[in-house]
């Protein structure tokens, strides 16, 4: 007789998770009719975070990935006017990438968008719920409890209209 390995269990739910927030968070994506894809969303969120515009290996780098997949990336949004290669003030052989007026207006339907996604998510938690929810996440993704304690009080991601609690990834 073998016994339920449970571990396994919550690996198998995590990664169903994983796949039904990507499926709903792409549908949110497909109804605004932005004309990105999920990459181009990561790529153009994780933009938003620079103080100023990066280089495409800066880029790379902080989405873990190859730097010809920035490229192709990259090419798309400017294709479609969201962000543009500018020349480094410093240095004319780095080109930097910015975010244009038409991808400031893209990362605010992106963001109501996620919010859309989680707030269908998360609809069947209670606040108390997902307020645990938020604890085991965040203890997970840092593998520490935060501030100590592994179950915060704070409002998760996309609920209570907060922009979230970490600061440290992409929005």
């Amino acid at each position: 007789m073998t016994t339920p390995d449970a571990d396994g269990l919550l690996a198998e739910q995590l990664l169903r998770l994983t796949r039904r927030v990507h499926r709903i968070q792409k549908r949110h994506l497909e109804q605004r009719e932005l004309g990105i894809t999920p990459a181009q969303s990561r790529l153009l969120r994780t933009l938003a975070h620079y103080s100023s515009p990066p280089r495409m290996a800066d880029l790379a780098e902080r989405l873990e990935v190859v730097p010809r997949a920035v490229t192709t990336l990259v090419d798309g949004l400017e294709a479609s006017g969201k962000v543009r290669r500018v020349p480094d003030p410093t240095n004319r052989r780095v080109i930097r990438i910015e975010v244009t007026e038409e991808g400031r207006a893209a990362l605010r339907e992106l963001r109501a968008a996620r919010r859309g996604a989680a707030e269908e998510i998360l609809a069947p938690l209670t606040d108390e719920q997902r307020a645990v929810l938020g604890g085991l996440l965040d203890t997970l993704v840092d593998g520490v409890p935060v501030d100590g304690v592994a179950f915060g009080g704070g409002p998760v991601d996309g609920v209570s209209g907060g922009e979230g609690r970490r600061t440290g990834g992409t929005c």
